[in-house]
C-alpha cells in the first residue's frame, strides 16, 4: 500500500512538472509571436543634382578637357554621373552630377576660370544649368536602353501636376517610355524636370506629339512650351 501511494505521488509530480514545461513554452511561443517586426531601414536620401547642356565644336577635344578637370570638381563637392549626347546632334551634350552642397556647386559654376576652360574645350554659347532636388528616381526603367528623353517644363503647381502625371503612366509605359527620374529645381518647386529611357524611339516621338500629352499636360497645369531633348548616355557612373 506504501509502495502504492509512492508510485502515485511521483506520477502526480511527473505530471505537474509536464503541464508546467508544456505551458512555459506556450508562453514563450506567445511572447515571441507578439513581438513587434524590426522596423525598415529608413532609405538614404536622394542626392541632389546639377543637370548641364552644351554645345560644341568638338566633343573629343571637350570630353579630353572635360576629365582633366575631373578633380577641380570634385572639390566642389560635384560627382561625375552621366555624360550624354544628343540623337540628334552629337556635339550637343548633357552632364548629370551629383552635388554634395548647391552654394559650393554654384560658385563653381560662377568661377572665371571654369568659363574660360569651357570656351577652350570647344564649348559654344552659355550652358544650360539647372540644380535639380530629385523626387523619384529608378535605375531599374527601361532595362538595358541607354537612350533618354528629357523633359523640362513650368507647372502651376507640383503636387496637382504629379498627381496627373503618376496616372497617365500607363500612358507613357504603352508609348515606349519608362520614368527613371523626376525632380524639380532647387529654385523653384513647379520648375520641372524627367528624364525617361526610350524603349521604342518611334513611339515615344509619336507620344511627343499626341493630343492625349497635350491634354494631360494642361490638365496638370503645365505652362508655357516644354523642352523636349532626346540623348544617348555615353557614359554612366
Amino acid at each position: 500500500m506504501t509502495h502504492a501511494r509512492t508510485w502515485m505521488r511521483l506520477l502526480c509530480a511527473a505530471t505537474v512538472l509536464i503541464f508546467v514545461s508544456c505551458n512555459s513554452g506556450t508562453d514563450k511561443q506567445a511572447k515571441a509571436d507578439s513581438t513587434p517586426p524590426a522596423a525598415a531601414p529608413t532609405p538614404a536620401p536622394l542626392k541632389e543634382e546639377v543637370l548641364v547642356k552644351l554645345k560644341m565644336t568638338n566633343f573629343a577635344k571637350w570630353k579630353m578637357n572635360y576629365d582633366q578637370d575631373q578633380a577641380n570638381r570634385a572639390a566642389a563637392g560635384l560627382h561625375d554621373h552621366i555624360v550624354g549626347r544628343g540623337s540628334e546632334d552629337s556635339n550637343t551634350v548633357f552632364l548629370v552630377l551629383y552635388m554634395d552642397d548647391t552654394a559650393k556647386a554654384k560658385a563653381f559654376g560662377a568661377d572665371p576660370k571654369l568659363k574660360d576652360k569651357m570656351k577652350q574645350s570647344g564649348v559654344v554659347g552659355a550652358p544650360e544649368v539647372n540644380y535639380v532636388h530629385r523626387v523619384m528616381t529608378d535605375t531599374t526603367a527601361g532595362g538595358a536602353s541607354m537612350d533618354r528623353l528629357l523633359i523640362r517644363h513650368k507647372v502651376k503647381d507640383f503636387d496637382t501636376w504629379k498627381k496627373v502625371f503618376d496616372d497617365h503612366k500607363q500612358a507613357r509605359m504603352d508609348a515606349g517610355l519608362a520614368d527613371r527620374m523626376l525632380g524639380y529645381s532647387i529654385d523653384n518647386r513647379n520648375d520641372v524636370t524627367i528624364v525617361m529611357a526610350i524603349t521604342d524611339q518611334a513611339k515615344a516621338k509619336a507620344f511627343m506629339n499626341s493630343k492625349d500629352l497635350a491634354d494631360k499636360m494642361k490638365a496638370g497645369g503645365v505652362e508655357g512650351t516644354p523642352s523636349f531633348f532626346f540623348y544617348h548616355t555615353v557614359e554612366k557612373k
